[in-house]
């Protein structure tokens, strides 16, 4: 694997660097080698925020912000209006959006060329239904991991496991598995 590297947006409270976090360190217990770092200054809850993460089967060598992702993950569909989420994206790079949209519909918000791919997931609403709160990190991380197989669920699992309480922790998990069924692709909608 070359390695891997991922921009999370989100806005402050909605845990973007926490996603980016969990990702790492279950690539880490795969024996990856890994970054994850946020960049915002003095943001308040509700500002646009960006994480980066960082996934390679060799040391890393960079300790910059990331210019040119493969993948970009937007906790909150608000900011495909206000910011250019596609920025820098790979030719054959990933975006995968919280929303219930369909991903055709996306298309027309968002700049994609080439062979860039878009991906949908209702993570608002999941989180809503098994956690009771609009938090939706976890439910991006199931996305995430159903579009690039870059970590397996049982990794995913065994570090929520690590960091929540056992009863937020098993409900992060429904949230994952649920957010990794619900996934939808360009091509698997009509």
């Amino acid at each position: 694997m070359d390695m891997l590297e991922l921009v999370w947006y989100g806005r402050g409270g909605q845990g973007a660097w926490t996603a980016s976090n969990i990702l790492a360190q279950a690539a880490l217990k795969e024996g990856k080698y890994v970054q994850s770092f946020p960049t915002f200054g003095p943001e308040r809850m509700g500002a646009p925020v960006m994480a980066f993460t960082r996934i390679s089967d060799e040391p890393i060598e960079l300790h910059c912000n990331i210019y040119e992702p493969d993948v970009v993950v937007v906790l909150d569909d608000s900011l495909l209006h206000s910011l250019n989420v596609t920025e820098g994206l790979k030719s054959e790079g990933k975006i995968i959006v919280n929303s219930k949209e369909n991903p055709k519909d996306i298309l027309k918000v968002v700049r994609v060329s080439g062979r860039q791919t878009v991906y949908t997931v209702p993570a608002t609403e999941i989180a809503l239904e098994i956690l009771g709160r609009p938090i939706t990190n976890t439910a991006m991380i199931g996305s995430l991991i159903r579009v690039i197989k870059i970590v397996s669920l049982d990794s995913v699992k065994e570090v929520l496991r690590g960091r929540f309480p056992a009863k937020i922790a098993e409900l992060n998990i429904k949230v994952v598995e649920k957010a990794y069924s619900e996934t939808r692709g360009v091509n698997d909608v009509e």
